[in-house]
């Protein structure tokens, strides 16, 4: 019930996404997907269902949390994956080239169903800062496969806006692509999520990933109020339709 309270109030809000959880992960996320399809008629906003890539040797059409995520039959899908090599070996105990297949055939499966793909890259600046080459090869991946954005995410929150816009300047040359292609997810550890999601949309980033007031895990990630706040006021930019940004400190105080 909450979950879809707090989906209401962030449509009144007129962000363009929702993301509501991970479906087939925990029942109460499976549930909320479930309801929303009949409890929710959202005028801004289109739902996420959130989760990874296929498992390494296994079938994309096999993978039952790929079956549990189509079975939200939301618009659009978010997809985790890792791209620092090291985290690939070590945890996914996988290879780099499987890696990059498990990426290419899970958003290319997606978008083969009619859903729009957002493709999370974990620890991405770590990767990128070790192994350019490997974690850029994550990124061209996926859009390989057909995501609309591949997002760059600050996992552990220690980046500065001025290594954001680096990043981005050397990633964008290295693929010969343009930034509008990308995303950022920043943490707040360094206390600058908020200033290196702004600096990530100066660069040319046209999708952001944020939380209410900043809740999240450690101190949290770029709180949404005020990143949208920033671009709005500050940079000009029409992130929300008109008169929702006006609804921010309700939203905020009723969340």
């Amino acid at each position: 019930v909450d979950k879809l309270a707090v989906a209401r109030l962030l449509d009144e809000f007129g962000v363009g996404f929702i993301e509501g959880g991970w479906p087939g992960a925990n029942p109460k996320d499976t549930e909320f997907f479930r309801r929303a399809r009949t409890e929710l008629d959202l005028r801004h906003a289109q739902l996420v269902a959130f989760g990874a890539t296929r498992k390494a040797s296994v079938a994309v059409a096999d993978d039952a949390q790929v079956r549990a995520l189509l079975d939200a039959e939301t618009p659009a899908v978010c997809l985790v994956a890792k791209s620092d090599i090291r985290h690939v070996e070590r945890a996914l105990r996988t290879t780099g080239k499987e890696n990059l297949a498990m990426v290419r055939d899970s958003v290319a499966h997606f978008v083969k169903e009619g859903r729009r793909v957002f493709l999370d890259c974990e620890h991405f600046f770590d990767g990128f800062r070790f192994d350019p080459a490997y974690t850029a090869s994550v990124v061209a991946a996926a859009l390989e496969g057909g995501a609309e954005r591949v997002v760059m995410c600050d996992t552990n929150g220690g980046m500065l806006p001025s290594r954001i816009t680096k990043a981005i300047t050397e990633l964008t040359a290295r693929l010969g692509v343009t930034p509008d292609v990308l995303g950022i997810h920043c943490q707040n550890d360094t206390s600058c999520a908020v200033a290196n999601t702004v600096a990530a949309v100066e660069a040319g980033v046209e999708h952001f990933q944020c939380t209410a007031n900043g809740y999240g895990e450690r101190p949290g990630n770029a709180d949404l109020f005020a990143v949208v706040s920033n671009l709005q006021l500050k940079l000009g930019l029409p992130v929300l339709p008109d008169g929702c940004l006006e609804q921010a400190m309700r939203v905020s105080h009723a969340i």
